[in-house]
């Protein structure tokens, strides 16, 4: 069974940074697909970034220049460094995989989710 924890998340003012960890089990890590995405309340959950077995990565426009998604096979884990934090970026964070090696960037073509970890970025 496929497990997904996320951590890192926390409260952090307008400029800073933080980084998020997925770690995962339950299946050989290095060979699928990995990806973040976020919720606000009120609204669909939004794709952040992704990154595929192979290291490719694939961002949303929002995040791009200010957000890098980084795995570590060795530690079954994902990372989301996210630096210049602005209010909007204020979310629960969601790590997900899918059933494939390759990026994907909505919902749907995901398959497993983790629990989520709230982002708060005062002003």
């Amino acid at each position: 069974q496929v497990q997904l924890v996320e951590s890192g998340g926390g409260l952090v003012q307008t400029g800073g940074s933080l980084r998020l960890s997925c770690a995962a089990s339950g299946r050989a890590f290095s060979r699928y697909a990995m990806g973040w995405f976020r919720q606000t309340p009120g609204k669909e959950r939004e794709f952040v970034a992704a990154i595929s077995w192979s290291a490719i990565t694939y961002y949303a426009d929002a995040v791009k220049g200010r957000f890098t998604i980084s795995r570590d096979n060795a530690k079954n884990t994902v990372y989301l460094q996210m630096n210049s934090l602005k209010p909007e970026d204020t979310a629960v964070y969601y790590c997900a995989t899918r059933d494939s090696g390759f990026v994907a960037h909505t919902l749907e073509r995901f398959d497993y989710w983790g629990q989520g970890t709230q982002v708060t970025v005062s002003s």
